[in-house]
């Protein structure tokens, strides 16, 4: 009889590829799955799964009512469904897992997509971050396996607590790179995809378009700063050539960034969660065969060194105005030029050596194998 895991994240699950990759490589190796999430108003429709799916519509939104409400009532839930292993994404599902493993005398999985309490948005919130600290702290000897999305991440979360994580890329599944469609004399195509919050450089990014008349700017993601970044955009005089796709399903996303010529991965040093960071964007643009021009944080550096398929870059500033941030504006328009000219004169075949060197190495059919050999253990101790 096929052995019952409950996986939990706080998203709506609609386009959540890390989380979707996971449920469906634990259902493809004979494993029962149940993904639970939450429905909010303008949530789509799921295209339908191998994995059943639970949306649980909830009062809150977002603070810390939101978080109370959310694991109150997926802790009810994992109380009564069947289940061998609860599986918590990220810290603000852990609390609800942690109480359902242990009231229930089951193991426990721990997914951290980043280093949750050093998120950007915590920094300056010290009381906040210390409720986060205290909830991974009571949680995680209570772990019977934890994965991560980079060295740096797992690093940081053994010394502060001694928990051992396995690193789990969040990388695509191996595909062939969709055949450009871009016309003859349109413009060179510069894309920003993912959230759209504070750090992620599309300020900046709107900004540089002034010096890059030759470019686009593609921005195909949903944020907190969404609104206000396309309000300020629309008032620039070059604002015609920023486009703003807000969310898109993962089918289309993997279409436009085909269409790309330079990938953007810009971020701040806000918070030790993005310098650690290893973003998922990183994955998608090797396997379209997009160059990359990204933030040099430590596990983005590797990658983009060792295969060859990018640019680092300094990191974004934090104040967005005066004769420094003019300066950075300069300095970013130029390292994109010269990033792109390289590329352009770079011979075709030396182009795709790299990125399929990368791609066959960064992909998830190699990733998983890490998720199913610790997953099978835990059931073969039983």
């Amino acid at each position: 009889m096929a052995k019952h895991i409950i996986m939990a994240v706080t998203n709506d699950l609609a386009t959540d590829q890390r989380v979707g990759r996971t449920c469906a490589a634990l259902h493809e190796a004979g494993y029962a799955v149940t993904l639970v999430g939450r429905r909010l108003k303008e949530s789509p429709r799921l295209v339908p799964r191998q994995y059943k799916c639970v949306r649980m519509r909830l009062l809150f939104r977002r603070s810390a009512l939101f978080y109370a409400e959310y694991n109150l009532r997926l802790l009810m839930r994992l109380l009564v469904m069947r289940a061998d292993l609860f599986y918590a994404n990220d810290s603000d599902t852990l609390l609800a897992c942690c109480w359902a493993a242990r009231l229930r005398r089951k193991p426990l999985a721990f997914d951290a997509h980043e280093l949750f309490p050093d998120v950007p948005e915590l920094v300056g919130k010290p009381a906040v971050r210390r409720v986060w600290r205290w909830v991974e702290s009571w949680c995680l000897p209570y772990v019977t396996v934890a994965f991560t999305v980079s060295r740096p991440v797992a690093e940081a979360y053994g010394r502060r607590y001694g928990i051992v994580m396995k690193v789990l890329r969040n990388v695509p599944v191996s595909s062939t790179p969709l055949p450009t469609t871009r016309r003859v004399g349109e413009k060179t195509m510069l894309l920003y995809q993912g959230a759209v919050n504070v750090g992620r450089g599309v300020r900046e990014l709107i900004d540089v378009m002034n010096l890059l008349p030759d470019c686009r700017l593609t921005v195909a993601g949903d944020g907190d700063l969404l609104d206000e970044l396309k309000d300020y955009a629309e008032k620039k005089p070059w604002g015609g050539r920023i486009e703003f796709l807000g969310r898109v399903t993962p089918e289309r996303l993997h279409a436009i960034t085909g269409e790309a010529d330079l990938g953007l991965c810009l971020l701040e040093e806000l918070g030790l969660s993005y310098q650690c960071a290893l973003p998922n964007r990183i994955g998608d643009f090797i396997h379209a065969g997009v160059p990359i021009l990204a933030t040099g944080f430590e596990a983005i550096r590797e990658v983009l060194e060792h295969y060859g398929v990018g640019t680092v870059t300094e990191a974004c500033p934090h104040v967005k105005e005066g004769q420094a941030y003019e300066a950075y504006i300069n300095r970013l328009a130029d390292t994109i030029s010269k990033t792109l000219t390289l590329w352009r004169e770079m011979p075709g075949e030396e182009k795709e050596r790299r990125f399929a060197e990368a791609r066959r190495e960064l992909c998830w059919e190699n990733e998983k194998k890490i998720l199913l050999e610790a997953v099978d253990a835990i059931f073969k101790r039983d």
